[in-house]
C-alpha cells in the first residue's frame, strides 16, 4: 500500500486552503498540512522543503546557463545535441552530490526518461489546471511525503515555465529552424515537446529523497 501525507500543492507566494489543494493520487491520505516559506514553523519537514526548493532553483538555472552558452557558440541546433548529453549528466551529478533523485518530467516529454510517474502526472495536471485559472506557473510547486511499503519518501515538484531560450527548441513547429527540426528528428524521433507558448508550463523538476 502506498500512503501519501500531503504537505501542499500551492503557489510559492501563497498558501491554499485544504479544499483547494491539488488532488492526490487515489491512495490513502494520512494527514494534510499547509506550509509557508515565509512563516516560522516547527514542522519537521520544513528543512526538507527548503532544501528541495533550493535544488529546484539551482539545477534549472545551471542548465539554462549552459544552454545559453551553447546557443551563443553553435546556435540552437547545436544546443539541442549538447542538451541531450549534458542535461542528464547534470541531473545525475546533482543527485549524487545532493542526495536527492533529481530529474525533469513533462506531459509532453522529449526524452523517454522524462516520462512522469503517476504522482508526477497528477501534479503536472494540477499545475496546468492552476495555470489556466490564472496562477503564475513559476509559483507552482508540490510537496508530499509518500510511503511505499516500509519505505518513506519526501517528494517535491516545481513547475518549469517555457522561457525565451526554450522557445528555440520547444516553440511552435512552424517557428523552429530547419536545423533544429532536423536535429530533433535525429535525436528524438518520438519528440512531443514542441508547440509551447512563452510562459506556458513545459514540465517540472522533480525531486525524491528517502527519509
Amino acid at each position: 500500500m502506498l500512503v501519501c501525507a500531503t504537505l501542499a500543492a500551492f503557489p510559492l507566494a501563497t498558501v491554499q486552503a485544504a479544499d483547494t489543494q491539488a488532488p492526490t493520487s487515489p491512495e490513502k491520505t494520512s494527514s494534510s498540512t499547509n506550509t509557508n516559506a515565509t512563516a516560522p514553523t516547527t514542522t519537521p519537514d520544513v528543512a526538507l522543503l527548503g532544501e528541495a526548493r533550493n535544488i529546484a532553483t539551482l539545477v534549472p538555472a545551471r542548465l539554462l546557463a549552459m544552454l545559453t552558452e551553447e546557443i551563443e557558440k553553435g546556435g540552437p541546433a547545436g544546443a539541442v545535441e549538447v542538451c541531450s548529453q549534458k542535461a542528464p549528466q547534470m541531473a545525475k551529478q546533482a543527485s549524487e552530490k545532493m542526495g536527492w533523485n533529481i530529474r525533469r518530467v513533462s506531459l509532453k516529454n522529449r526524452n523517454p526518461n522524462a516520462t512522469p510517474d503517476e504522482w508526477e502526472r497528477l501534479a503536472l495536471e494540477d499545475f496546468d489546471a492552476q495555470a489556466k485559472a490564472g496562477v503564475a506557473p513559476a509559483t507552482l510547486e508540490r510537496a508530499e511525503i509518500v510511503q511505499v511499503g516500509n519505505q518513506t519518501y519526501y517528494r517535491y515538484m516545481k513547475a518549469l515555465p517555457t522561457g525565451a531560450v526554450c522557445m528555440n527548441c520547444h516553440g511552435p513547429s512552424d517557428q523552429l529552424s530547419p536545423a533544429v527540426k532536423a536535429k530533433l528528428q535525429t535525436l528524438y524521433p518520438n519528440d512531443k515537446a514542441t508547440g509551447y507558448q512563452l510562459g506556458e508550463i513545459r514540465g517540472a523538476i522533480t525531486l525524491k529523497k528517502s527519509i
